[in-house]
């Protein structure tokens, strides 16, 4: 999903050639946009249904709910949600082989909350589509509740009890798991720990920041990690 102009058509393009050579088998990419300009053919571009946010709200993900339309532009069958800004480094064949109906990453620093990390997550199209029109109805009062999209999902899924995790270490953070402790940051490179298949950008890193060695006011010195480019394009 890529709306408004922080990420270009590059972060799609990418994100599609990283799936097309991690991904086993037969697949449909598609991206809910409202600017499809420079995007590559391959990717199906269709509109972002209407959530009806009021102005100037802020927007923490809540776009992302319209994913669990009753009918998405008639789209069936599992659907692996990504951000824009993951790197994929391994087979996400087995991302649509665990069982479950709701799939997510658990939240990266307080596990013992039940909230995921919506960076990485699978569902069936249309099957849960109660979950967007609540919020349609309520959302004055779940705003309040709830920060963003991801602790309102993680916290409705719950309640149904169809709230699973990804095993544990297929998608990592950049930030917490890639940068080597302090002082080894200052003379180690970052790295891609093993078992890991999605490396996560949350924050205010992302790819070409990693590249670059930037951090970005993150708390954590990192060197370049020039081993992004070769999984990070198209």
């Amino acid at each position: 999903m890529k709306w408004g102009t922080k990420y270009g058509p590059e972060y799609v393009n990418r994100l599609y050639g990283m799936v097309a050579r991690h991904l086993r088998g037969p697949f449909k990419f598609v991206c809910l946009t409202d600017r499809s300009d420079g995007i590559r053919p391959e990717v199906q571009c269709l509109p972002i249904p209407d959530l009806a946010l009021p102005e100037g709200t802020p927007e923490r993900g809540w776009h992302k709910l319209t994913t669990f339309e009753a009918d998405l532009h008639g789209l069936k069958g599992t659907a692996l949600f990504l951000d824009l800004d993951v790197v994929i480094v391994d087979d996400i064949t087995p991302f649509f082989e665990v069982p479950g109906e709701f799939l997510i990453i658990h939240d990266f620093k307080r596990q013992w909350r039940i909230t995921g990390n919506s960076s990485v997550y699978r569902f069936e199209l249309g099957a849960h589509a109660d979950v967007l029109a609540k919020f349609r109805r309520e959302q004055a009062v779940l705003r309040r509740q709830f920060r963003n999209e991801q602790e309102y999902l993680s916290d409705e899924m719950h309640k149904q009890g169809k709230l699973k995790y990804w095993q544990s270490g297929w998608c990592v953070s950049y930030k917490y798991h890639c940068l080597p402790l302090w002082p080894t940051s200052f003379w180690r490179d970052p790295f891609i720990p093993a078992g890991s298949k999605i490396l996560i950008f949350h924050g205010t890193m992302n790819p070409p920041d990693a590249l670059a060695g930037r951090s970005n006011g993150n708390w954590r010195h990192t060197r370049p990690a020039a081993w992004i480019t070769e999984h990070w394009r198209e």
